[in-house]
């Protein structure tokens, strides 16, 4: 019988964690433009796309050259934390995952305020899988990761 696993991977950025945290908070619509690798499209379909019960699609490349959709809500969002979590509801990732959530959560190191201060960006994958042959969401971590990395560049370079 599957079990709720998780997963998560954590990086470093220099980009300010508010700025970070920014654009999954409300300027997501940005990351197709910031990430045109990986992010195909972004429409939200229910809400204003940036308060808990928002439903967005995304149709991104999460590895290879085989293009995703998926439909996620925001469950919660915790502006002290800077964190924020997205449960998928439909698309590729649910043919897979009888739940599928991904938590992402900003954090700043030294003072926030210096040039050289950077942060601290940790994503958590909760699943569980269909069943026992299904591997774990690996891809996901790495689709993350370069997504972490595709923003903190363009923070940095739109300062």
């Amino acid at each position: 019988m599957a079990q709720i696993a998780n997963i998560e991977v954590q990086a470093e950025i220099k980009a300010s964690a508010s700025k970070f945290y920014e654009i999954f908070r409300s300027k997501g619509y940005l990351l197709p433009k910031i990430c045109p690798n990986i992010i195909k499209d972004l429409q939200v379909l229910k809400g204003d796309g940036s308060s808990v019960g928002s439903i967005k699609q995304w149709t991104y490349v999460a590895a290879g050259n085989f293009s995703e959709v998926s439909k996620e809500t925001v469950e919660s969002i915790d502006e002290k934390n800077k964190s924020i979590a997205f449960r998928t509801v439909e698309g590729e990732i649910t043919k897979h995952y009888k739940s599928f959530k991904a938590t992402v959560q900003v954090t700043p190191r030294g003072d926030g305020c210096s040039r050289s201060s950077s942060s601290s960006v940790k994503w958590n994958i909760e699943y569980e899988k269909q069943n026992e042959a299904v591997p774990a969401p690996n891809k996901y971590l790495d689709f993350v990761v370069i997504l972490t990395n595709n923003v903190d560049a363009y923070l940095l370079n739109n300062a």
